[in-house]
This record gives C-alpha cells, structure tokens and sequence, in this order.
C-alpha cells in the first residue's frame, strides 16, 4: 500500500491506515496498515466477512475524517444482493470505532452472517520499515483474553506492555480461534420489522506508560465529535485574511491538520502538554526540530504551541551525567527525537531520547527569543533561563562554536551521516556530486546559531538582567557573523556554500541553505538581496518552490531528496528570509506557487514536491516517498501568509 492508496485517520498521537475496505491486513512498507499508537501496532488486522466473503465495494470511502462506505454481500451474477451495509469508521483517543448499519431489501432473506476478523501484533514502527531489519525479543508474552464484549489482546516483555480491546454493540455470539493467533468475532443479523440493524465495535489502544482512558468514545459520532472540539479549539480566535483566498483555505486545513496531529508529552515539572508531532505514519511523536520550526510558523496565530514546545523540550534537554551512556547527549544539548516504543525502551533503537541534530539547540533558543518578543510573555523566559543558558554552552562548548568557529557534530555521536534536515548520506556536497571526508559545517546551522545567540542575548538584556552575558552572546554572534563571510561566501557564484568540509574547504553545490541564512539574518544585506534574487532564478525556482538543489549541476536530481526536491518547509523559511531583506516580490512568488500547488493537491501539501519544472509538469509531482501528513508541512501556509503580511 502506497501513501495515496489508503484512508488515514489521525487523532491526536494515535493513527490508522486502512485499506480500501477499511480493512486492515498489517504488513510493512511506505504506509503499514492498522492502528498505531505511541509507536506500537496496536491493531494489525481488521477484516470483514459478510456471508463468508470479503464484500463489495457499491461506493469507495469519502471524507477521509469519518470515511464511509457503501458495501453489500456478493451474489450469484444478476442476483441483486439482500443486504446493504453503509459502513463508517472514526478515531479519537486512541480508540477507533466502526459502525455497520445493516439494511435488509428482501424481506424473506435468510440473516446476514458477519464476521470481523482482528489481531494485535504489537509490532513497534521500527519493524515495519521496509529495511526488513529483525530485532531480538526474548522472554515476551502475549494473551487473547475473551470478554463478554470481546477480547482483549495483551503483549508483555519485561517492563514494556500494551494492550488492545476489542468490545462491540451487540456483543458478539462468539469469539473463534482462527489458528494464526487472531480471534473471529462472529454476528448474526436478522434485521428487525424496520429492516435495519446495526453494530458498533471499538478497538481501544491501551499503551503501556500511558495513563488508560477514562472515557473512550461508545460511537462513531462520539468520535467525530471529539476530533470536532480538538480542531475547534485549537483554530478558536484565528483569523485568516481574505485578500489571500488560496493561501488562507491552505492554511485553514494545516490549521486542522496541526489539531490532529498533537502528541502528549511532559513538562519540566510534569505537567501534560499538547506539543505538534512531527508527522504521521513514521513520525508521529516530539521530534525537536520539527516541533520548534512548527511552533514557529504558527506563532503569529497561536502562541500556545510554542509555549508547550519550550516547556517539553526543556524538560527533555541532556542532564549533565546523560553523555556516559549516550555520547550525543552533551549538557545543554535540546533533544531531537523522543520514542516510546518496546525497541526504545530496551535500546535497541537509539531514540528513546536522541540527541543526534545540530539544529535543534540553536532553534530552541530562536522560539524562546521569538515567544518572548511576540507575546511579551517574560515568566517563561525567567522559567526557562537555566535551560536557555545550558544550550547556549552547549553551542559554545562541545557545539564548536567557542573551538572550531563553527557550529559541528561531532564524528562519536553516531546517527544520521549529517545531523541537520538534509541529512541524507549525500545532501551535502560539491556541485559535481562528490562527497566530502570527515565533518562538515553546514551553512543553515551557522545561521541558526547567528539568530539564537542575537536573541538571546536580547533576553539577557531585556529579561535576565545580565548585560555581560548578553555582551558575551552578541560578540560570538558577530565574530560568526564575520567569519561566515569569509569562508562560505563563493564569489564566483555570488552564493554562500552549502558547507564546509573537514579541512575549511566550502562545498560548491548552490542549495537552499541560503534561504535559511536570510531568515535568520546572518547574511550582510547587500549579499543577502544578492543570494535571495539568485533563488528565483529558473534552476532554482521550480515554479512549485524553490529547489533544495539548483538545476544545471550534476548533483541534481529532480528526485533527489535534498539534490533536487522541493521541500514546503524549506520554501517557508526562504519565503520569510526574502521578506526580511526587502525582497517581498520574490517572497510571494514562492507564496503563491505553494498556494496553487495545495489547491492542486487537495488542499493538503505532502511533505517533498519532486523537483520537476512546472512547464514539464503543470500538476505537482508528490515525491515517491514523502509523508502522508507532517506538522511543519501543514503550517507552511500560516508561514507563508506572514511573509507577504498576512500574519
């Protein structure tokens, strides 16, 4: 199953992927099918029988948020069948609830046999990649309790547990073995004078090291509702303008998209925080970055998120002992990824906290700078004082900053081959293509640390009330800010490097680094209005967004992940660094390019655009393997509005 073949259902940290049916059958691949919640198949197969046979399709599904279906029991050829079964599925609370209203056209039909075959494999998400890894699992066990309801499936291996129930409305008349470990339920519907009958069943994740639900939804429309409230709440008090149709309907379904895709996490003193996931089906938890980066193009139509970002990822910021068992785990380091998965928990994945991204430290200071001077909210600032100070040493120390000149990662950390977004194994390059040896600076990074160093040293002066401290930051930012321009800048080309290699030498490749360098401002004004101009020229501007690499070299592919594609979050920042320079012709044309590039696409962006020219392609090409929905994709738009003055 591909991520355009399939009906997902998000809610809040859990999710579906259903097949076509809305049946489930497992597997692995781009989009495994089932219902995951934090980072466990909690439901790995969903299938129904009517009259012993998979049924009919009289109408696909529609509204991907409650899809619903139009099913009957197959019949002998110029039979009309005796059944019609509408069927509709909704999710919320980690519960997903499908209803069959069963209408009866014959009235001497024999009743309709059901049967619903389920499963829960628990399989953590890490399994289901199409790496076709295997991981050892020794002394697990695993239960099929029935109940009066149901059954209830239980997985237990050492202190990591998970359980899935499984209770329908009416109960069913019996629960089989099937041989495999799944279980049958089985009904047998005779419908009543009216000629209807339905049944309701639930399949309720309950997740170890999760609180159970007190109150998990009894209908579908209970369901519907709840998804309801958490879109309403979130979008209360937006307003988006009307002198941007396309923009502001964009920007409208992110704003549901963002509701949906919320994950619980902790704060420093425990408090229950809502903070943005990063993205559903592989990413659905606290990624650093992608939450800082969300946050902050939501922040000019919502504060609360960035408010929760800070506080949870303060609250998961490296302690001073954690580099004994992790060496990326310096003091002060802001974490990238947190999991909660059996493979997490046992390290045999290394992301129960990760603390592997360059990026995440500097951009974690940027939201507090940026909360702060938006919302004029300086408690949080005071709250977090310890923490933003922590990450500024970790920048200056172990960071590089204070040694090496330049923001690094560090060769014994391990992970992804560069720790920033383009962290594919050949992001980072020279125009032709060839990778650099050792460690490489990448220019983005320099200017995250340029802008957290500036803010805060505001925040020093301003809030803190510590001008040496803030004299200290300004000074690193200016001697960044000047040796920046001295080694990334390629006269030739009138462009900054995408990096520096190993040995001080700039990587040639003309990428769309430069548009985070005008965001964060690192970049003098008259070079900056140089490289902003430069990104609208047509190797660069696909007339979809601009291209993580430009056309022309041969390191560019049209598919590339970070050689060619087009990713909407990229575009976002280089749209907001055009406005910063005064370049704001060339910020809506990026603008209004994403914007007819989500009309096109459903009003839902995916999370990479295949870097093909629009004359060639006057459809948006989705990338083969983006996401199916990720955070800092659906606030694009918001991000977009304020960089042509719509926020």
């Amino acid at each position: 199953m591909t991520e355009r073949d399939h009906h997902l259902l998000v809610h809040q940290g859990a999710f579906a992927a259903l097949g076509e049916e809305g049946e489930a059958v497992g597997g692995r691949g781009a989009v495994p099918q089932g219902l995951f919640v934090r980072d466990a198949r909690h439901l790995s197969r969903w299938q129904l029988a009517l009259d012993g046979a998979a049924p009919e399709v009289l109408v696909p599904a529609s509204d991907e948020g409650s899809p619903r279906w139009v099913l009957a029991p197959r019949s002998g050829l110029g039979e009309p069948p005796a059944y019609t079964v509408f069927r509709e599925q909704a999710l919320s609370d980690g519960c997903l609830v499908d209803r069959l209203r069963v209408v009866r056209h014959t009235p001497a039909a024999a009743p309709l046999r059901i049967a619903l075959t389920v499963d829960a494999d628990f399989a953590d998400l890490f399994e289901l990649r199409a790496d076709h890894r295997t991981y050892v699992k020794a002394a697990l066990r695993r239960t099929r309790d029935v109940l009066p309801e149901g059954v209830e499936f239980a997985y237990r291996r050492g202190g990591w547990q998970a359980r899935t129930r499984v209770t329908a409305d009416p109960a069913p008349e019996a629960v089989e073995e099937t041989g495999t470990g799944a279980r049958r339920l089985v009904w047998t519907l005779a419908p009543d004078g009216a000629g209807e009958a339905v049944l309701t069943v639930r399949a309720q994740a309950l997740p170890g090291g999760a609180p159970e639900p007190g109150n998990p939804p009894g209908t579908v429309g209970d369901a519907v509702a709840r998804r309801a409230r958490t879109v309403e709440e979130y979008r209360a008090g937006v307003r988006l303008p009307a002198s941007e149709p396309a923009l502001a309907a964009a920007a409208g379904r992110g704003l549901t998209d963002l509701a949906l895709l919320q994950v619980e996490a902790a704060g420093p003193d425990g408090e229950a925080l809502l903070v943005p996931g990063a993205g559903v089906p592989w990413y659905a938890a606290l990624f650093g970055r992608d939450a800082v980066l969300t946050s902050l193009f939501v922040l000019p139509y919502r504060a609360a998120p960035a408010a929760a970002t800070l506080l949870a990822l303060a609250a998961a910021q490296a302690p001073d002992d954690a580099a004994a068992t992790d060496p990326a785990a310096r003091p002060g380091r802001i974490v990238h990824e947190v999991r909660h998965g059996e493979l997490a928990h046992f390290g045999q994945v290394p992301y129960g906290r990760y603390y592997g991204s360059v990026d995440a430290t500097p951009l974690f200071l940027v939201l507090l700078g940026a909360y702060t001077e938006r919302t004029g909210d300086e408690a949080l600032a005071r709250r977090l004082e310890p923490h933003a100070r922590a990450a500024v040493g970790w920048m200056l120390d172990h960071g590089g900053l204070a040694t090496d000149g330049y923001l690094l990662p560090r060769a014994d950390e391990g992970g992804r081959a560069h720790h920033h977004w383009k962290d594919s194994p050949d992001a980072l390059c020279h125009a032709d293509g060839s990778r650099p040896a050792g460690v490489v600076a990448s220019a983005g990074a320099q200017g995250y640390a340029y802008d957290a160093l500036r803010r805060t040293a505001r925040l020093a002066r301003t809030v803190w009330a510590d001008p040496p401290y803030a004299e200290r930051c300004d000074r690193a930012a200016t001697g960044l800010r000047d040796r920046f321009q001295r080694d990334f800048w390629l006269e030739p080309q009138g462009f900054p490097a995408l990096g520096l290699d190993a040995d001080g030498r700039p990587l040639d490749a003309l990428a769309s680094d430069a548009g985070h360098l005008l965001w964060s401002g690192l970049l003098d004004k008259e070079y900056g209005a140089v490289a902003g101009r430069r990104l609208l020229e047509p190797d660069f501007f696909s007339g979809w967004g601009v291209r993580t690499l430009a056309a022309g070299q041969p390191a560019y592919h049209p598919l590339g992940h970070h050689r060619g594609a087009v990713w909407p979050h990229d575009n976002a920042l280089a749209a907001l660094g055009l406005a910063r320079y005064g370049l704001h012709d060339e910020a809506r044309r990026v603008a209004r390019a994403f914007a007819e590039a989500a009309a096109l696409t459903g009003g839902t962006l995916p999370s990479v655009l295949a870097g093909y020219d629009r004359v060639d392609s006057p459809t948006p090409v989705p990338h083969p393997y983006a996401s199916a929905r990720e955070s800092r994709v659906a606030a694009t738009p918001l991000a977009l509005l304020t960089a042509i003055g719509g926020g």
